[in-house]
C-alpha cells in the first residue's frame, strides 16, 4: 500500500496518467482485510475500531477521494502491523506439565520388577519407585519413604512418609528405592488432576478487549453522527467523507499498540518477557496479587541459619562432620549442610561406610567415628543444651538437623528457606505501582505461612492449598478486582493460567509455571515482578493519554471538516499530523522517567559477598553468649575470646569499607547524603560494643570472672542483635538497588 501510494505521487508529481488507479487500488488493498475484520468482530459481538476505518476507505472510493483513501490504507495497515508486533500471543502450552508425567511405571515381579506403560497399573498393583523418579500414580506406602512434594505443595524439604501413608502422584521419590501399592490409576490420580486443572483454566480465560475497541465503542457511533449530520445540513456528500477521513481512528490504531509495544520492550530488557499486549494492559490495570512463597518470596531452599553445638564443640567442628557425610546424599537438607561449611571455610574429611536411611538420616564413619545427621532418635534422652536447640527451632519456624558422633549428639543445625532480600522493597513498590491488595497462597505450612506473611505485612494468607485451593482463591479474588498470580512451580500452573495476568519466575521454577504464564521473569528476581508493573502502569497511562488526545484532536479536525474548513486530503493529512503527534508521545513508554544512578554493580556483589562470608562469624558471637549460660567457664572464656577475634579480623574491618567505600557511592542511587545515616548510626553502635567487649577481657586476661558474665551476655546478645538487623537492612535497603 505504501509502495502504491508512492508510485502514485511520482505519476502525478511527473503529470503521468494512473495515479489516481494506484491511489485506488491502495485503497481496495486496504479494504478487503478491513472489512473482514470488522465481519469477525461483529461475529464475536465486538464493536471494533477497524469499523470506521472500513467506512473512510469506502467513502473515499465512492466519492473519488482516492489521494485520501490511499492515506489511510496507509495508516490502517501500519495499525494493524504495530499491533500484531505488540500481542504476540503464546498459547498456554501444557506440554511441560505432560512431558514430566511418568510414561511407564515399574511393578513388582517377584524379587525385581518389569516395566510396563503407567496406564497398565490398575489399584492394587505394587508400583516400585527409583531414586529420583517420579511417583506415577497415588498409592499408599508398604515401607517408610522420603519424597520431594515441591511440585504439588511448595513445601521446599523432603517429607518422610512412615509406611501406612498416602504419597501422590507427581512427587519425587527423595530417598532410596521404595514400594507404592496403586489406590488409583495414572489418569485418576493426582498429577492428572493438576494437568487437567491448568487445561481447563486456561481454556476458561476471558478474552481481553483491546483497549482500542473499548474506546471506539463511543467514537465510532459520535463520528457517524456528526458525518451524517454534515452530509444532511449541506447536502455535500466530501464534507461527510472529509469527517470519515479524520475520524478514522488512527490514534487508536497507532498509538496503543506502539505504547504497548514499547512496554513490552522495556519489561524485556528489564528482565520480564510478556506474552501479549493484552496481559500488559491488565497487569497495568490489576489491583490484587496472589504470591505464592515457597521459590517466589523464600529462595526455595533451606540454608542453615544458626549452629547450635554441645559444651567442649565448637561451629567448625560440627559443620566439618555434618558437611563430610552429607556430601554423599542428595537430601535438599544435605546440600544446606554442604553449602554451610563451605561458606564457613571449613574443610570436608574423607568418609567411609556412608549409608542413608531414609527419613532417619545420613551416616558415615570418619577417622574412626561414627558420625550421623539426621533427626533426633525417638526415646533418646534429651540434654539440656539439646532441649534449648530444639526449643529454638521451633521458635524460628526452622528445621533441626542433628549431629551425632558416636551415638552422642554434638550439635543442632537449624535451616530455614530464608525470605528474598528483595521481598520487602517488592512489596512497596508493588503497592505504590497500584496493588491495593496483597495475599500469600502457599501449600506450606500455616506457621511458616503466618510469619512470612507478617515480616512482609500482607494482607491476607492461605496456607496448605492445593493446586485446586489456589485455583478457587485465584476465582474468589477476581471478584474484587483484577488479579495477577505470582509463582513458579508445577502446582502453580493452574493458578497461573486462570488469573488475569500469571507472572512466572522461570529461571529456577518450572517449565510448565513459565508455559501457563502470561509473563516470565527470566533471571529469578522478585524486585522484576515490581519493574513489570510499574512498567505496565505506566505503558498503559500513556497509551490512554495518547488516544485521549489524538481523539481530542481529530474530533476538533471532525468538526472543522464537517464545517468544509477540511477537504478529505487535507483532512488525511492532518490526521497524519496527529498521528505523529501521539505516536512520539507513546514512545515515551520506552523511556525510565526520572531514574536515580545506578548502583556500582562490582562495589555492590564485592560487599553482598562479604555479607555471606560473614555469616560464620555472627553465628560466634551468638554462641559465645549462649556458652556463658553455664558461668565463666574455661569453654565460655575460650568462645567469647574468639568472638572478640571474628569482630576485630572480619567485622569491623568490612563495617569501616563499607562506611568509607560503598555508601558515598549510593548517595546517587539513593538521592542524598541523609539516606545512609541510620546505617551509618548502625556501625557507631557496633563499635562501641565491640569495644566494651574488648575491655572486658583487657580486664580479665586469664579467665572471665563470675561479675563479668551478666554484662558480657547482653553486650554480645547486643551485637548479634544489632548486626542481625543491620545486615538485613543492608541486604534489603542496598543490595537489591539497580546496579550498573
Amino acid at each position: 500500500m505504501a509502495a502504491l501510494l508512492l508510485a502514485g505521487g511520482v505519476l502525478w508529481v511527473t503529470g503521468t496518467a494512473g495515479s489516481g488507479a494506484c491511489w485506488a487500488a491502495a485503497t481496495a488493498v486496504a479494504l478487503a482485510p478491513t472489512a473482514w475484520w470488522v465481519v469477525r468482530d461483529l461475529r464475536a459481538r465486538r464493536w471494533g475500531a477497524d469499523s470506521l476505518a472500513v467506512l473512510a476507505l469506502g467513502s473515499t472510493l465512492a466519492v473519488g477521494e482516492y489521494l485520501a483513501g490511499a492515506v489511510v490504507a496507509v495508516m490502517v495497515a501500519t495499525g494493524r502491523v504495530l499491533e500484531s508486533g505488540a500481542q504476540r500471543r503464546a498459547g498456554r502450552d501444557l506440554t511441560a506439565l505432560l512431558d514430566r508425567a511418568p510414561r511407564t511405571a515399574h511393578l513388582r515381579a517377584g524379587s525385581g520388577f518389569r516395566s510396563v506403560p503407567v496406564g497398565q497399573v490398575r489399584t492394587g498393583d505394587e508400583v516400585v519407585v527409583l531414586p529420583g523418579e517420579v511417583v506415577p500414580v497415588d498409592g499408599e506406602l508398604p515401607e517408610d519413604g522420603l519424597f520431594d512434594e515441591s511440585a504439588l505443595t511448595g513445601e521446599p524439604l523432603p517429607v518422610s512418609r512412615p509406611a501406612g501413608d498416602t504419597v501422590h502422584s507427581g512427587v519425587v521419590n527423595a530417598g532410596a528405592a521404595v514400594g507404592v501399592k496403586a489406590t488409583a490409576s495414572a489418569s485418576d490420580s493426582t498429577y492428572a488432576g493438576v494437568v487437567r486443572l491448568a487445561e481447563s483454566a486456561a481454556a476458561h480465560t476471558a478474552p481481553v478487549a483491546r483497549l482500542a475497541d473499548r474506546a471506539a465503542v463511543w467514537f465510532l457511533p459520535a463520528a457517524l453522527v456528526l458525518a451524517g449530520l454534515a452530509w444532511l445540513l449541506t447536502g455535500v456528500a466530501d464534507r461527510a467523507v472529509a469527517v470519515l477521513v479524520t475520524a478514522t481512528p488512527c490514534p487508536l490504531l497507532l498509538a496503543v499498540p506502539i505504547a504497548v509495544t514499547a512496554g513490552m520492550s522495556r519489561a524485556s530488557r528489564a528482565g520480564v518477557v510478556v506474552k501479549d499486549g493484552a496481559a500488559l494492559e491488565l497487569l497495568g490495570r490489576a489491583r490484587v496479587l496472589l504470591l505464592d512463597k515457597t521459590g517466589t518470596i523464600t529462595a526455595g531452599r533451606p540454608d542453615v541459619a544458626d549452629v547450635i553445638c554441645a559444651p567442649g564443640v565448637g561451629a567448625d567442628e560440627a559443620l566439618r562432620l555434618a558437611a563430610s557425610v552429607e556430601f554423599y546424599s542428595p537430601h535438599v537438607l544435605a546440600a544446606a549442610a554442604v553449602r554451610a561449611a563451605e561458606t564457613a571455610g571449613v574443610e570436608r574429611l574423607p568418609a567411609a561406610d556412608v549409608r542413608e536411611e531414609p527419613g532417619a538420616g545420613v551416616s558415615g564413619r570418619i577417622d574412626g567415628h561414627r558420625v550421623r545427621v539426621g533427626r533426633w532418635p525417638s526415646g533418646r534422652a534429651v540434654p539440656a543444651w539439646a532441649g534449648s536447640a530444639a526449643r529454638r527451632g521451633r521458635l524460628d519456624l526452622a528445621t533441626v538437623l542433628w549431629v551425632d558422633r558416636d551415638g552422642e549428639p554434638i550439635a543442632a543445625l537449624l535451616a530455614k528457606d530464608r525470605i528474598r532480600p528483595d521481598a520487602a522493597r517488592t512489596m512497596r513498590r508493588l503497592r505504590g505501582a497500584g496493588i491495593t491488595s496483597i495475599r500469600l497462597l502457599t501449600g506450606d505450612r500455616v506457621d511458616n505461612a503466618r510469619e512470612v506473611a507478617a515480616l512482609l505485612e500482607l494482607d491476607d494468607v492461605r496456607a496448605e492449598a492445593t493446586p485446586a485451593d489456589k485455583l478457587q482463591a485465584v476465582a474468589a479474588a477476581h471478584a474484587t478486582g483484577l488479579t495477577v498470580m505470582t509463582g513458579d512451580g508445577i502446582n502453580d500452573a493452574p493458578a497461573l493460567a486462570a488469573a488475569d495476568v500469571g507472572v512466572a519466575l522461570g529461571s529456577r521454577g518450572a517449565t510448565a509455571a513459565a508455559q501457563a504464564a502470561d509473563a516470565v521473569i527470566l533471571d529469578d528476581r522478585l524486585a522484576r515482578l515490581a519493574d513489570a508493573a510499574e512498567i505496565a502502569r505506566r505503558s498503559r497511562r500513556l497509551a490512554v493519554q495518547s488516544a485521549i488526545a489524538g481523539i481530542g484532536l481529530s474530533f476538533v479536525a471532525m468538526v472543522a471538516a464537517a464545517f468544509g474548513l477540511l477537504p478529505p486530503v487535507w483532512g488525511a493529512l492532518v490526521q497524519e499530523a496527529i498521528d505523529v503527534a501521539v505516536i512520539v508521545n507513546a514512545l515515551r513508554a520506552l523511556r525510565v522517567p526520572g531514574a536515580a544512578d545506578p548502583a556500582p554493580a562490582r562495589l555492590v556483589q564485592r560487599f553482598e559477598t562479604e555479607h555471606e562470608r560473614l555469616r560464620p562469624a555472627l553465628l560466634a558471637i551468638r554462641q559465645a553468649a549462649d556458652a556463658l549460660a553455664e558461668g565463666p567457664t574455661a569453654e565460655a572464656d575460650r568462645a567469647v575470646r574468639a568472638a572478640r577475634g571474628v569482630l576485630f579480623r572480619q567485622i569491623l574491618p568490612h563495617e569501616a569499607a563499607e562506611e568509607h567505600e560503598l555508601y558515598p557511592a549510593l548517595v546517587g542511587p539513593l538521592g542524598g547524603e541523609q539516606s545512609t545515616v541510620t546505617m551509618s548510626r548502625a556501625h557507631t553502635e557496633i563499635a562501641r560494643l565491640a569495644r566494651r567487649l574488648d575491655r572486658h577481657l583487657r580486664e580479665s586476661p586469664e579467665l572471665i570472672q563470675p561479675d563479668q558474665v551478666d554484662d558480657l551476655r547482653a553486650t554480645l546478645y547486643g551485637l548479634d542483635a544489632v548486626l542481625t538487623l543491620h545486615f538485613t537492612q543492608e541486604e534489603e535497603a542496598f543490595f537489591t538497588l539497580p546496579v550498573s
